[in-house]
């Protein structure tokens, strides 16, 4: 599967700041930020589901332009925060490519259970939280497809380099 149209995980980070939406990065920008080999096609995120939260969350994606991906274009759909707290995970297109939003991903009990354990790192001139390795295999082992258990075995490597 190629990358997502425009993707541009730089202007995803920004975009969340200055909305101040709470998250934490998973998925495959996380792996990259800790280290691991590997080609990303989109932003995953585990996004704080307080009131307050989801309408920032809603505000930045509708400023992008978001679409459910993989839907039929002509299906009504509006991102905010009603539909963020009716739903848990949207798979979304944006103009700055594709970005996931997950409420609560495989294996954990959502954004307070990674933010625990989370990293701090710099990306892109913002403070971000990105879920620590350790949360990534447990998620990817949760998850269980093929290419999740493969990513395991990376991570797992990362870990040892850095014990």
């Amino acid at each position: 599967m190629s990358p997502g149209p425009d993707f541009q995980p730089e202007n995803v980070i920004r975009l969340l700041g200055r909305h101040e939406v709470r998250y934490v990065v998973i998925g495959g920008l996380a792996a990259v930020t800790h280290g691991a080999p590997l080609v990303t096609q989109d932003v995953d995120i585990c996004y704080a589901r307080d009131p307050d939260n989801l309408r920032r969350l809603g505000t930045a994606v509708r400023e992008v332009h978001a679409t459910l991906r993989g839907v039929d274009a002509d299906l009504p759909f509006t991102i905010d925060d009603k539909t963020l707290r009716a739903g848990d995970a949207f798979t979304l297109s944006t103009d700055i490519g594709w970005i996931d939003l997950l409420g609560t991903p495989s294996g954990t009990e959502g954004y307070e259970d990674l933010a625990r354990t989370a990293e701090a790192f710099t990306l892109f001139g913002y403070r971000v939280l990105v879920a620590s390795i350790e949360d990534l295999i447990r998620m990817k082992r949760a998850a269980g497809r093929p290419k999740d258990l493969l990513l395991v075995e990376e991570l797992g490597a990362l870990l040892e380099e850095g014990a």
